[in-house]
């Protein structure tokens, strides 16, 4: 009850109870009041609404419940793994600006998701790395509903925070690897390939605008670590840790400990990266223009 009143502030703790449980207003009372005990079935059902990890009333230290995403197979998948998403990170979005730290083994997929050629391919490649029956079909020939209202929703708001973003050199190379690998397997054609390094090349410009541009959004580049695609959102009231287990999986959990320990491992790892928004021009376009270099060679190779 007490992590539910830091969540709901001013309002009626017995009338916010009730209407969750569908149980009256006196029944309510008298759980708040401790004369009558929640069901093992209540206090689940208000972890899940509140998002507050049961973990800490466990009463063991390392060891976590924690939520994962439902496997995406289908169309259906993955128009539910949006929605999820969605639907967890809402009290982000909801209550204050967040800060976000992003581990970016890949772009991150939030620059993914949009309706451009770039997020086709990458719906097409996440298809079909993780779709057990179909495929391969080729890049133009795919025609699976890749894009939705709750994708943008999504995008904003990951936009709308205070982020910080960690990448290296090898950040590119997954996206690059893959547009190399399906057009040698003779499914993707040159045309759609110089779009498709178009649009990366656009996400990465963008990325260099926001360092120079967006008081929010923070960049450091890091060469000593291996890089996991890691999310952790944190604000005033909650966090959540992401940790991939798939291309299009993650669990997630909302245990203070763990995220306190991730959000010490991240800004120990700031320490040892160097900031592009602090570094001069020289340091900063060296650093993009060996990704620019990266994308038109692999232009200039597949030709």
């Amino acid at each position: 009850m007490k992590q539910i009143r830091k969540k709901i502030g001013d309002k009626s703790l017995n009338d916010e109870i009730a209407n969750i449980l569908n149980i009256s207003y006196d029944a309510a009372h008298r759980r708040t009041s401790m004369k009558a005990k929640f069901s093992f079935e209540e206090a689940v059902e208000l972890a899940k609404y509140y998002q507050i990890s049961i973990d800490q009333f466990l009463g063991t230290e390392n060891q976590l419940v924690v939520k994962r995403t439902r496997p995406v197979k289908t169309q259906e998948d993955l128009l539910h793994f949006f929605e999820s998403s969605l639907k967890i990170l809402d009290v982000f979005q909801s209550i204050n600006q967040s800060k976000v730290y992003y581990s970016a083994k890949d772009i991150p997929f939030f620059y993914t998701i949009s309706d451009t050629i770039l997020s086709r391919f990458k719906f097409y490649v996440w298809m079909n790395l993780l779709n057990e029956d179909k495929f391969l079909c080729s890049f133009e020939d795919f025609d699976l509903p890749y894009h939705s209202p709750k994708n943008e929703m999504l995008k904003d708001l990951y936009e709308s925070q205070n982020v910080t973003e960690v990448w290296n050199d090898t950040t590119i190379m997954s996206i690059l690897m893959q547009i190399s690998f399906y057009s040698e397997m003779g499914l993707l054609k040159y045309k759609d390939i110089v779009l498709i390094l178009e649009e990366v090349r656009s996400v990465i410009e963008n990325v260099e605008y926001k360092i120079q541009h967006n008081p929010d959004f923070n960049f450091y580049v890091n060469d000593l670590v291996i890089l996991s695609n890691n999310i952790l959102f944190k604000n005033e009231y909650q966090s959540s840790f992401f940790i991939p287990f798939n291309m299009f999986g993650y669990m997630m959990t909302n245990d203070e400990n763990t995220c306190n320990d991730t959000l010490i491992y991240f800004e120990h790892e700031l320490k040892n990266s160097k900031s592009l928004n602090t570094s001069g021009n020289r340091e900063r376009k060296m650093f993009f223009n060996k990704m620019y270099d990266q994308i038109e060679n692999l232009k200039q190779r597949l030709k």
